[in-house]
């Protein structure tokens, strides 16, 4: 699971990995595949990273000899001739598959079966940090060193498109009888989906609810999570008047930018506009959903800090300094192993409100998916291993090993899965989830969504002059794809 920061105080965004983003990483990606020696990532394990996030290089182990910077034309020949060969004298076929994080460690267990029911495949598994993999798969592209198949998290989809790294798949699913469209949640299989062609499988899904005290709710007065914004901020009110004095209902940290996206969706703002080419945070629809989530912190509902203000949000939590917390389903296993035994009955998760009702409730559309390299030399065997991972019973194995919920709807029949509230929670809210606008450059967006909201939070700057300038930004980041579309558009009227 993509963590969003350490294991105390507040899971912020991985600001680092947004930076990289296209174009400015693929501008270091080239750097990297000039200068960096040639290897072979089927026969090398990925090191980790030695230099922070965001950093692009790696320091020589100590005692380790300098690579050569221009390794002899027939090791490089033999490096990329080992790279996609066949398994060493036993007449296999390799394939090599990069996973990140912890993924990458656990999946090795489902690659070995797959290996026994395909014997004349074998697979390469790398396990790459999250922090490294984007610069990585963004060199191994430009050196043409990518792997058959990798997971790739679904808002770099687009970005991968851009560049023509990543296969279409549409002719493998319509052929396929494992890889169904509508055997997936309709949100996150959009996520996938560049200009009406299919470029991702759905491996493992996420997305966002609401966690809060349910004891605190119930002694406000409601036994249940209201659906509407409105009656959710009465409800928000009394469980605070319930909490007392230096209590707060809600927490929202600056310092994440999920929440501010989730509201401006709900609101029915697009975000962006002009085919995804200018910024649309000025327009009446987030307008709205920015008016509401700033009178949560107005009325005090919700504390007008820095985001990383608040050190450990679990103790907080379980004092009652904060009730409520929108978060992702890795918090459902982390509620469980920090709150006190005692209190484990006096929390709950529940679909996030809507300002229309449940139906307008919408979440993020987050995860990772598989996809295949271009440059596969076995591109066949590679969707062998797409089908089995995308299996029901493989991903209710995967889930029960990583704790990712599985994107395979029937694998949410299971009794595992329905007999957990909580857990079932994300079940209801994967049923109405929205896909980000799918750009390289959206989480550049993001960034600058998060430090506009946190000097609207602040008092830094008014909401409607913040969202003026945020839209400057967008369409300043965006100025290279209105470029290309309207060259696009000039190219296809003189074909006509």
């Amino acid at each position: 699971m993509v963590p969003d920061g350490g294991a105390l105080g507040v899971r912020a965004p991985l600001r680092a990995r947004a930076a990289r983003g296209w174009p400015g990483g693929l501008a270091r990606a080239l750097t990297g595949a000039i200068l960096a020696p040639v290897r072979s990532p089927a026969l090398v394990p990925a090191p980790p990273s030695l230099a922070p996030p965001g950093r692009g290089r790696r320091a020589r182990p100590p005692g380790q000899p300098r690579a050569c910077a221009r390794p002899p034309t027939c090791l490089f020949a033999l490096l990329l001739a080992l790279a996609g060969c066949r398994g060493a004298g036993d007449g296999r076929t390799t394939i090599r598959f990069w996973a990140m994080g912890r993924e990458g460690e656990v999946v090795q267990e489902l690659v070995r079966d797959f290996e026994r029911e395909n014997p004349a495949i074998r697979v390469v598994v790398q396990q790459i940090p999250w922090g490294a993999a984007h610069e990585k798969l963004l060199t191994a592209h430009v050196g043409r060193s990518t792997p058959d198949v990798a997971q790739l998290g679904n808002t770099w989809i687009a970005e991968f498109t851009a560049l023509r790294a990543i296969e279409p798949l549409d002719r493998r699913i319509a052929a396929s009888p494992a890889v169904r469209p509508d055997g997936y949640f309709a949100g996150i299989w959009d996520t996938n989906v560049m200009d009406g062609v299919v470029y991702g499988i759905p491996w493992y899904v996420d997305t966002r609810v609401l966690f809060y005290r349910r004891d605190l709710l119930a002694r406000a007065g409601y036994d249940s999570m209201p659906g509407s914004w409105d009656e959710w901020r009465r409800a928000m009110e009394a469980v605070q008047r319930v909490a007392g004095k230096g209590r707060f209902a809600i927490f929202l940290p600056t310092n994440e930018y999920t929440p501010w996206i989730v509201f401006g969706m709900q609101a029915g703002s697009p975000l962006l506009k002009d085919g995804d080419t200018r910024g649309a945070f000025g327009g009446p629809a987030y307008r709205r959903a920015a008016a509401f989530y700033l009178d949560l912190f107005r009325r005090g509902l919700a504390p007008a800090v820095q985001g990383a203000s608040i050190a450990n949000r679990y103790q907080e939590f379980e004092r009652g300094t904060i009730n409520m917390y929108i978060s992702g389903p890795w918090d459902v296993g982390e509620f469980r192993r920090r709150i006190a035994p005692a209190l484990q009955s006096s929390w709950a998760t529940a679909p996030l409100p809507g300002p229309g009702g449940p139906a307008t409730g919408v979440s993020t559309a987050g995860g990772s998916s598989l996809v295949l390299f271009r440059a596969s030399r076995h591109p066949d065997e590679a969707w062998r291993l797409v089908e089995f991972l995308s299996r029901p019973e493989q991903q209710l194995r995967f889930w029960r090993l990583t704790g990712d919920l599985p994107a395979r709807i029937e694998s949410w029949r299971d009794p595992a899965l329905t007999n957990d509230p909580n857990v079932r929670t994300f079940g209801r809210q994967l049923e109405r989830v929205r896909s980000t606008p799918r750009i390289p450059e959206w989480e550049q967006i993001s960034l600058r969504l998060q430090d506009k909201v946190e000097a609207m939070v602040l008092g830094h700057a008014p909401a409607d002059s913040a969202l003026a300038a945020l839209d400057r930004d967008v369409d300043r980041i965006l100025a290279k794809r209105r470029w290309l579309v309207a060259r696009g558009r000039q190219h296809a009227g003189d074909a006509r």
